[in-house]
């Protein structure tokens, strides 16, 4: 707790090393966190990216979190997301089809990945509001099961039978759209 207290008077201060250390520490999950509610890894991008320019925003205003900086970042990432899903409800979708982006020299390797993704994404959408959010937090934001109770103001074992619900009914999807 102390160094993220020392982390966050460094990022009031805007120092550079501070400002650096949030980003390469809190970024990947950020990411992960909102990848996992949006589906689409530019949107992600997008949208963590807004996260941190929220942040410069709040330090600049003098509002930036005073005692936890994960805690505030995953409030920003979840309004965030909130935000995005509001707007996108609201406008029309144009699928552009856009290339598929591979770091692998296989393009069907690449095509396969991509639609396992898109798979999950589908399948996510099933769930309820309150299991997309357990297994954004606990897989995408990596949080332990104490930390998600207390984010989602419910009990450890709520949030573990959540989870495990969660897991099967993707499990039960994935594996109806294999076959």
């Amino acid at each position: 707790m102390q160094d993220e207290l020392t982390l966050l008077d460094g990022v009031r201060r805007l120092e550079p090393a501070a400002l650096e250390q949030v980003h390469d520490t809190y970024y990947p999950v950020i990411f992960r966190y909102i990848s996992f509610r949006v589906g689409d890894q530019e949107t992600a991008e997008d949208l963590t990216s807004d996260v941190f320019t929220r942040l410069l925003s709040a330090v600049r205003d003098h509002t930036a979190p005073q005692n936890t900086l994960r805690g505030w970042l995953y409030g920003v990432a979840s309004r965030v997301v909130a935000d995005y899903h509001r707007k996108s409800y609201r406008a029309e979708h144009v699928d552009l089809t856009p290339a598929i982006e591979s770091s692998t020299p296989d393009p069907s390797e690449a095509v396969s990945n991509k639609q396992t993704l898109e798979a999950l994404h589908a399948a996510m959408d099933d769930l309820t509001e309150d299991q997309q959010e357990v297994i954004a937090l606990r897989f995408g934001y990596e949080m332990p099961i104490r930390e998600v109770a207390k984010q989602m103001g419910k009990s450890e074992g709520a949030i573990k039978q959540l989870q495990a619900r969660a897991v099967a009914a993707l499990s039960r999807t994935l594996g109806t759209r294999r076959n």
